[in-house]
């Protein structure tokens, strides 16, 4: 018995029929004691049909408008889940993003989640009705309605789980849980039972898409277990936890890859204070993410920095970055955008000598260049040639042990 936080996705909830199936999975868990709040996500295709209608009314539609459309989608499958429930036989309440009272940001279609006032989700619970949130939407001071981005119903429902002190939060989406690499790649790859907060949010961040990292920050900041899982069975999935927990005893838990990276060089430049502010401000500014960074010191007072970008910001990238080399007199500015970023990640390797050697002797025996390394407490990552991204991951998950049954 306890207080436990569901969340659907929009392929859990596509129509009709499928958000039965939902009501009949939240009705088991209200059986077996526990007290639930559920938190939905628009219908699938929904949010994007909404932001094409939005587009067709407008040529650049105003972000007030746009959060306020775009909340609609939740907002009908939340009150479709209070008809059924309360058809069944079960006393429901629906809430909209203001009446649960999810406080967040002014920052239209992107806004951050300041606070979540837990009274009224508490007071229905205490008078035993099953509450039905619609995910991926707030309220700003301003009392507009704002909407947190893709993948923001994970973080709403997170969120909520942390407000009410929920016991689990459990992650309902079309896959089981929680694999050591993607199983459409590597078909050993192997569901995992339990993964560490830093591990998933590493995971997320690069390329594995299960969890939205921002719903694992608020995870592992108010310490709320989460349970990703699958929607079309009952088999127990992946337990996202402190790393305390009872970890499995891996040195490496996954391998992710991601497609579409690309990586502008910057050749003899001066090696001077501030040669590598006037080169980034101007990606900054025009608003492109930099991912990897790395310099190499020359003699004569030059120096070599490669930097990696998305694939589709890089002809931008690379235009802006031509016109700073020739303010600052860089020799060169070349580029590469066939690349591809492959990731080992794993709290065990904090204490474990030699996981970059095998690394990258398991990628040197496939014949497989390394073209830039970078590195954290738990993860290493690696961009590669893109052609050989799913084979370094297969080589991966094999040399450290991934493909075998624990």
């Amino acid at each position: 018995m306890g207080i436990v936080v569901q969340k659907f996705g929009g392929t859990s909830v596509a129509d009709v029929e499928k958000i039965r199936n939902v009501a009949n999975r939240v009705v088991k868990t209200v059986a077996q004691g526990n007290s639930v709040v559920v938190v939905l996500s628009a219908m699938a295709g929904v949010t994007d049909s909404l932001i094409k209608l939005a587009h067709q009314a407008s040529k650049n539609p105003d972000g007030r408008e746009l959060d306020s459309l775009l909340s609609t989608g939740e907002q009908t499958t939340v009150t479709l889940m209070a008809m059924m429930l309360n058809d069944m036989g079960y006393k429901a309440c629906s809430l909209l993003g203001f009446q649960a009272e999810i406080f967040t940001n002014s920052a239209a279609t992107k806004a951050r989640i300041i606070s979540i006032g837990a009274d009224k989700i508490l007071k229905l619970l205490r008078d035993g009705h099953i509450v039905v949130v619609a995910g991926f939407q707030g309220i700003d001071a301003g009392g507009n309605i704002t909407t947190l981005g893709r993948g923001g119903s994970d973080t709403s429902a997170v969120a909520v789980a942390a407000a009410i002190n929920a016991d689990v939060c459990e992650i309902y989406t079309d896959v089981d849980g929680v694999y050591t690499t993607d199983p459409s790649i590597c078909d050993k790859a192997r569901k995992l039972g339990k993964i560490s907060y830093d591990e998933m949010m590493e995971m997320a961040s690069l390329g594995a898409k299960v969890l939205q990292i921002r719903s694992v920050e608020f995870a592992k900041k108010y310490n709320v277990p989460v349970h990703v899982r699958s929607s079309f069975s009952d088999e127990e999935g992946t337990m996202v936890l402190s790393e305390n927990t009872g970890m499995e005893e891996l040195v490496i838990s996954g391998v992710t890859c991601s497609k579409g990276e690309a990586r502008i060089t910057f050749k003899k430049v001066p090696d001077t204070p501030g040669v590598a502010s006037r080169i980034f401000k101007p990606i900054a500014d025009a608003r492109i993410l930099v991912d990897m960074i790395i310099q190499n010191t020359r003699a004569g007072g030059q120096t070599d920095l490669t930097f990696t970008v998305s694939k589709n910001d890089y002809e931008k990238a690379l235009a802006i970055s031509r016109e700073t080399g020739k303010e600052i007199g860089a020799q060169e500015v070349n580029g590469a955008d066939n690349l591809a970023k492959v990731s080992i990640i794993g709290v065990g390797m904090k204490n474990h000598s030699g996981v970059a050697s095998t690394m990258f002797s398991a990628l040197a025996a496939e014949g497989i260049n390394i073209l830039m390394i970078s590195t954290s407490e738990i993860r290493i990552s690696c961009i590669v040639e893109e052609k050989y991204a799913e084979l370094a991951v297969r080589v991966l998950h094999s040399a450290f042990g991934l493909d075998k049954d624990k």
